[in-house]
């Protein structure tokens, strides 16, 4: 019996590749095991190489795992392409229909070849060689075929029962041809049994939409880009049966300002997208700043330049998100490292937009917007609404017909009181130019000085407001070594600090969740207690471990371990990388 084991499916783009690998964590979620899925695919409608790695453990875990165990292959190129993830006695499940080869160089592996095909077109579509590839699997794994009953019925119910007696005879056949194969179960492949729990399952663009809701946004302004797309999917089902509504515009500046227009009204709003379409918000974004109208803006990072890598991860958007809009605005920036923060931090980035009312972005990577973890169930009442100085719905002093509302009012936190259209006693101007506590066009030096300093106010308030900034596991007081992380590291670093911790080596681990403005009280604390400090980041440039450098120097014991391929970093890499680096000096190591 075993704890955990890795899964992968692969194919082409547009065969079943996605739906596959769902009901396969479907049926091992409601069992109570704990998955951690990642994705790869192309960046096309259909075909290229597609493939879904799922971790499956008795123990909660959030990282891909180094190796696999067993491969399923609609195709040679995924036998070519992941066979070398295969440990020694891994097992591949092939589709006789291509004739299956195994290519020079594999470790030593089981070979199943399986009329996956065959056996779907007997029962009556070639559609359904992924439920005879998952009965392929179940007999691997000693799964009952009953297990996948209830999602086979929640599929496919509303077609009918005979279709789902035909995808239930579909799981059927692949598993009773794969017993044949092997003789009956495999003691190795056969998993712990797991608790069973409530426990959900889904993406981190999910949880950062339900946390929109729970947050109380009721409108979604956005133009549609990998890997955000599916925030406003969600939300597409969700808002309208809130009073709510989504809507798809032209392009990304029409969506931010549009956002922008609604939060200004009194609408909690917010709009998401990924780096090119952050850049054309980045106007907007500066308008945001000046008149002090909040607006969250949800940014899944992906490989660039320009289009660069749609579809896969990279963390390259850290300078652009914090130096990108011209001018100085003040500006938060939230990096989430878990799905469960995800939620969250999209309910505390309205509360934080409102309460200093300027924008925030919360930002993911591609591994943490799409990747799928179980999670724990979201405690709702942790959620709190906070609004800050809006007035709406209060009764204003009354003024002389020409007066005007100092809706820019200089106070001693930044934050003016804030009214909404058409409020009595409430007439101010709003303007993107430099304006006066009335919002009345001014060049005067003395008031820029003093509203430029009145809106940057608002980031002392921030940091004292946000929560932990830093999640730390650091029980060192002189430890070898700070590994440093934001987004979706958090696990792989999990994984890696430990093995490092049983060679004897003192490991501690930060995971930044504030990015701007930068908590650097917290971050120096924990560089002070290393000798050395590693950072693990998607880039070529390096940009967190700049931004540390910057923010509290130290820059003689701060090092980077770099991945800009597009793929996520691996436990045993990040192992290898610090434990390298502790052991010979200072060097930049970079994984290519």
């Amino acid at each position: 019996m075993i704890s955990q084991l890795s899964w992968k499916v692969g194919g082409q783009q547009g065969e079943g590749i996605e739906s596959t690998g769902e009901i396969f964590s479907m049926a091992m979620n409601r069992m109570g095991y704990h998955l951690y899925s990642y994705r790869h695919f192309s960046s096309r409608i259909k075909g290229g190489h597609t493939n879904n790695k799922i971790r499956v453990s008795t123990q909660p875990m959030r990282a891909i795992s180094d190796d696999l165990d067993i491969l399923v292959a609609f195709d040679q190129e995924t036998i070519d392409f992941n066979g070398h993830e295969l440990r020694e006695g891994g097992i591949i499940i092939a589709d006789a229909k291509f004739n299956p080869k195994l290519p020079d160089g594999l470790k030593p592996v089981r070979f199943f070849t399986v009329p996956l095909s065959e056996i779907a077109d007997e029962l009556g579509t070639s559609l359904m060689k992924n439920m005879v590839s998952i009965g392929a699997s179940s007999a691997i794994l000693g799964i009952p075929v009953e297990s996948y009953r209830v999602i086979v019925e929640d599929m496919f119910l509303r077609k009918g029962e005979k279709v789902v007696e035909k995808n239930m005879d579909a799981i059927r056949r692949g598993f009773e041809f794969v017993n044949e194969l092997t003789g009956g179960q495999l003691p190795e492949f056969q998993l712990d049994k797991a608790d069973p729990q409530k426990q959900l399952f889904l993406i981190g663009n999910d949880a950062i939409a339900l946390g929109a809701v729970a947050a109380g946004c009721r409108f979604m302004p956005a133009y549609p880009i990998t890997p955000a797309s599916e925030v406003m999917e969600y939300l597409i089902k969700k808002l309208p049966k809130l009073g709510g509504t989504v809507i798809q515009t032209e392009d990304e500046i029409a969506a931010i300002t549009m956002a922008i227009g609604a939060n200004f009204a009194g609408a909690r709003s917010l709009t998401a997208s990924a780096g090119p379409g952050l850049s054309l918000m980045m106007e907007a974004i500066g308008l945001a700043g000046i008149t002090e109208t909040p607006v969250v803006i949800v940014n899944t990072q992906r490989g660039g330049p320009s289009t660069g890598m749609p579809t896969k991860i990279e963390q390259s958007d850290v300078n652009a998100m914090i130096y990108g809009t011209h001018g100085d605005i003040p500006k938060v920036v939230i990096t989430p490292s878990t799905v469960e923060e995800c939620f969250y931090d999209a309910v505390e980035a309205f509360n934080i937009a409102e309460e200093y009312q300027l924008p925030v972005i919360l930002m993911t990577d591609l591994t943490l917007s799409l990747g799928k973890q179980t999670v724990v169930p979201f405690d709702y009442s942790q959620v709190e609404i906070r609004r800050g100085k809006l007035l709406a719905g209060q009764e204003l002093p009354e003024k002389e017909q020409n007066d005007l509302f100092k809706r820019y009012e200089v106070t001693e936190d930044g934050v003016s009181p804030r009214v909404i259209p058409g409020q009595k006693y409430g007439l101010h101007h709003v303007t993107g130019v430099e304006h006066d506590q009335t919002g009345r066009p001014s060049e005067n030096a003395a008031n820029r000085v003093q509203q430029m300093d009145k809106r940057m106010r608002k980031m002392e308030g921030v940091l004292k407001t946000f929560k932990n900034a830093v999640t730390a596991d650091a029980p060192h007081d002189d430890a070898d070594v700070l590994v440093v992380g934001i987004n979706s590291t958090i696990g792989t670093i999990q994984e890696a600090k430990g093995r490092l911790e049983k060679e004897g080596m003192k490991v501690n681990h930060a995971q930044i969740r504030l990015l701007h403005p930068f908590p650097a009280e917290e971050m120096k604390a924990l560089v002070d207690k290393a000798k050395k400090v590693v950072v693990v980041e998607h880039n070529a440039q390096a940009q967190v471990t700049n931004l540390i450098k910057q923010n509290i120097g130290n820059a003689e014991k701060i090092e980077s371990v770099l991945k800009y391929d597009g793929n996520p970093f691996l436990p045993k890499e990040i192992y290898a990388e610090v434990k390298e680096l502790v052991k010979h000096g200072d060097y930049e190591r970079v994984s290519k």
